[in-house]
């Protein structure tokens, strides 16, 4: 063997004898390594009966020292690593490293030893104060503060905040004066729109029997000054003034934005240890997704007090302030969309795009009392909305706005008969003519000769089974491939297995105006999702059928609006006849695409359409 490599064997031989060694002084055998990882696993477990048999001569109240030091800092929860532990004769001493998770604040990491005495063959802990911490002594008492940033903005998107701080008026019961339930939910559903399903959620909530003051909803000073003459009567029902998260007008946007409240048991569980109860959080729409961004990091000291009453600060949590978030709406837009509901008495909703960025300007829900979002997650038949996709589909295959087709009042398919609206029929016409006038059995013979492939394509093209990220949770268009031609036939006017929201159908109308499909957003972050062309010589022919459709077909009742472009829908759905109709209005002017729903509102053309009118003409 040569001297290098006798040198580097011997030297390897000593560095494996060295870690050997030091193995061995860091974790004797004949150590307390037993003890105390018992010891560690007890007290992560808070299992303090475990904990007193561990000790040698527990001190009096030794179970509430470690409950105070527990409760005092309002720990979640613990876990230890042991570290090293050095032996002189019958005493020994164990370091180990702690990180204990407080409720609302997150983990603090400290060093700490474990004292430990040889007594009659059993390693037992010498246990002082300073066993949960270094620094703690007799009398010593642990303590935490706590502060939350305030609560960052929602912009609009031209960067102005869409929410301040204002009074409030929070209308709640009292379970225990409650003398009918029934005449609860009707008072509230009369005259606020509350659903009895929510009251029936909150009432049977955790712990709220015992409450004095079981709150359901919160309204704006003027609104409670004409709605408590007949709320206050009713048994049950009281009120309290408060200072809440405002937006610019009572019921603006008010699913989108989203509601602030004190934090539920559920969401508690949610959220994670970095809240605690009474804190104020997001509780819907983008305050809630976007809650932690919002809402930003408390900040806090864990402190020591002397029993002569000077306080240490032991560790400090740095906080993080909340960021704001930037969103597409435009107020003016906003504005429009929730005047153009007004008075509509069945579910709505009306949602606008941005035509060239997919960048969404408004979404209005109607009605406010009910929690469900229809702009966003409600799914509907298009209805006769969706031709749009299959004309397009028909101009890819080389069709153009004066080409010859059929209009019969009937068109059998498969078996299955489908006839036009009030069983209208225009003969031997134009394409212009039968997307304007709305004709479903010159769709459905038309939708024969494109096939399924064909109609999945055109559907793709405008976005339906893309999956993208508006901002806030929704599905989206969804069309799956027909299974024989009777599907392919009612698919292509909208039917059949055929859904999209409403917030989807005006990304359809946005991108017939501009060529391009681009996936809707509500925050900025987002605007980089998914997009797809349209047939390069779709747009132009597109906008003439669009444009007629509102100057002479079934968009009639908008035609004063300059500029409108448009596309009406009923969509029939249900199950027992006669099937009841959603009524429908996607349509697109200056820059801005557009769709109004109304659920089980009947007819596109005589709904839908006024509704559009209204808000067009105030873009």
């Amino acid at each position: 063997m040569s001297r290098r490599a006798w040198r580097v064997g011997v030297s390897a031989w000593v560095a494996l004898l060295l870690s050997a060694c030091a193995s061995v002084r860091g974790r004797p055998a004949d150590g307390p390594v037993d003890e105390a990882e018992a010891y560690l696993r007890a007290w992560a477990a808070n299992d303090l009966a475990a904990l007193r048999r561990a000790v040698a001569a527990p001190p009096a109240g030794f179970e509430e020292e470690h409950q105070r030091f527990r409760d005092g800092l309002r720990i979640v929860s613990s876990r230890f690593e042991l570290g090293r532990i050095e032996r002189d004769g019958e005493h020994a001493t164990a370091t180990f490293r702690a990180v204990h998770l407080l409720r609302g604040l997150g983990e603090w990491e400290l060093e700490g030893t474990l004292p430990f005495v040889r007594r009659e063959g059993r390693w037992l802990v010498r246990w002082t104060p300073s066993v949960l911490h270094p620094e703690a002594r007799a009398g010593d008492r642990f303590s935490r503060t706590r502060t939350r940033p305030p609560r960052a903005d929602l912009l609009d998107g031209s960067g102005e905040p869409l929410t301040h701080e204002g009074e409030v008026i929070s209308i709640g019961v009292d379970p225990s004066r409650i003398r009918s339930q029934a005449d609860v939910a009707s008072a509230l559903q009369a005259q606020l729109g509350v659903d009895p399903a929510r009251l029936d959620k909150v009432l049977s909530a955790a712990g709220a029997a015992s409450e004095r003051f079981v709150p359901v909803i919160d309204i704006r000073p003027e609104r409670y000054q004409q709605v408590r003459p007949a709320l206050a009567p009713v048994p049950g029902i009281f009120f309290r003034r408060k200072t809440a998260r405002l937006s610019p007008a009572e019921g603006f946007a008010a699913h989108t934005l989203g509601r602030v409240g004190e934090v539920t048991a559920e969401l508690l569980a949610q959220l994670g240890p970095l809240y605690q109860p009474g804190d104020l959080v997001g509780l819907s729409g983008l305050e809630r997704a976007l809650e932690p961004r919002l809402a930003g990091r408390p900040s806090g000291e864990v402190l020591l007090t002397s029993a002569a009453g000077e306080p240490r600060v032991l560790f400090r949590f740095e906080g993080e302030p909340g960021m704001p978030v930037s969103t597409t709406l435009l107020p003016r837009v906003q504005a429009a969309a929730e005047a153009a509901l007004e008075g509509v008495e069945l579910p709505a909703a009306l949602v606008a795009v941005d035509s060239n960025t997919g960048a969404i300007l408004a979404v209005a829900s109607r009605p406010l009392g009910q929690a469900l979002n229809r702009a966003l997650t409600g799914r509907y038949p298009p209805g006769s909305t969706f031709k749009v996709v299959t004309t397009e589909a028909l101009l890819a295959r080389g069709m153009d706005v004066n080409a010859r087709v059929s209009c019969p009042p009937v068109a059998a398919v498969s078996g299955k008969s489908f006839r036009n609206f009030e069983d209208e029929a225009m003969g031997d016409t134009t394409l212009k003519q039968v997307f304007a006038h709305s004709c479903n059995t010159a769709f459905v013979m038309l939708a024969a000769s494109l096939g399924g492939e064909a109609l999945a394509e055109a559907s793709r093209r405008f976005g339906f089974n893309v999956e993208y990220n508006a901002g806030l949770p929704s599905p989206g268009g969804s069309f799956p491939m027909p299974r024989d031609a009777a599907e392919l036939a009612a698919a292509a006017i909208g039917q059949g297995r055929v859904l999209a929201t409403p917030l989807h159908m005006a990304s359809v109308a946005a991108a017939a105006e501009s060529g391009l499909w681009r996936a809707p957003y509500l925050v900025t972050d987002l605007e980089d999702g998914p997009s797809a062309a349209l047939e390069n010589d779709a747009r132009a022919p597109l906008s003439t059928l669009m444009r007629a459709a509102v100057a002479e077909g079934t968009g009639k009742a908008a035609s004063g609006v300059p500029g409108l472009a448009g596309k009406t829908g009923t969509a029939e759905f249900g199950t027992v006849p006669p099937l009841p109709t959603h009524a429908w209005f996607i349509g697109y002017r200056n820059g801005v695409g557009f769709a109004v729903l109304v659920e089980g509102g009947g007819v596109g053309g005589r709904v839908a359409a006024p509704i559009a009118a209204r808000f067009a003409s105030a873009l």
